[in-house]
């Protein structure tokens, strides 16, 4: 049922000839990028209010409960959106989000690289049940992972303790992003199981069985990009961000659209 008119066709070629870099050899940074733009006020702001955390730990759970709650889950495709843009739109994607919080951790000096994850577009159906011919059949995620106590710690595990009592299920209005503080995300958990397998408390969630390749890490997420594209083509994209980009999880239709 997915599809492959929407996908970046070089994009696709790459991926499937690209050498996987392995994970001790990507340090990560702490500089800022085009997307990771942690210079600006906006970041700046949020780092402020987390840097005096008692840990490094501390000051990413805290920021990434600001930005949960500052920033609007929608459905935008534009992966590489400048993180103060998002911010000033009050409004992101799942990655949009993720980048949020990478922007962050660098600005209070922590540092962070991302693993691209090609999942399943079929993950998204519970999303689009009545849009799956046109769910891209593969999505480039950008994982990010940030280096704490010497040791690099995947944003799936960011947050521990009590569950919510109930698993992932990738509809309604939590994104993956949201997830995160309250269940493990994994992708690496091998299950056997053709579907994704999720503890019944909703402590842990292994979604190793919609990922259709792993592209190993990489320094920062735009070089992921430069090196991958993004999972749309740029015509799908000019296309679709004026609705995708204002279409809230959880609704029905897309928000009207207002000025940005």
């Amino acid at each position: 049922m997915t599809s492959r008119l929407l996908m970046a066709y070089g994009a696709r070629d790459r991926r499937a000839g690209a050498a996987v870099r392995g994970a001790d050899d990507v340090r990560g940074s702490t500089r800022a990028t085009p997307i990771l733009d942690h210079d600006d006020p906006l970041v700046r702001a949020i780092a402020g209010r987390v840097v005096s955390e008692a840990t490094p730990l501390e000051a990413l759970r805290a920021a990434h409960r600001i930005i949960a709650r500052d920033v609007r889950p929608v459905y935008s495709v534009e992966d590489r959106r400048r993180v103060s843009r998002t911010l000033r739109l009050g409004r992101g994607s799942c990655s949009q989000r993720m980048a949020a919080l990478e922007a962050v951790a660098r600005a209070v000096r922590v540092r962070t690289r991302v693993r691209g994850l090609l999942v399943d577009g079929a993950f998204w159906y519970p999303r689009f049940p009545r849009l799956k011919p046109f769910v891209p059949a593969q999505v480039l995620l950008a994982w990010p992972e940030f280096r704490i106590d010497g040791a690099w710690l995947p944003i799936g595990e960011l947050f521990t303790g009590p569950a919510a009592g109930r698993h992932y299920a990738n509809d309604g209005g939590e994104t993956l992003f949201d997830a995160v503080a309250r269940t493990g995300i994994d992708w690496d958990g091998g299950s056997p199981a053709e579907v994704s397998t999720c503890a019944a408390d909703g402590g842990s969630c292994d979604l190793s069985a919609q990922l259709v390749a792993d592209l190993g890490h990489f320094d920062d997420r735009d070089t992921l990009f430069d090196r991958h594209g993004q999972t749309l083509c740029r015509t799908a994209r000019t296309l679709t961000e004026p609705v995708l980009g204002r279409w809230t999880p959880a609704t029905r239709t897309p928000a009207p659209r207002t000025p940005a």
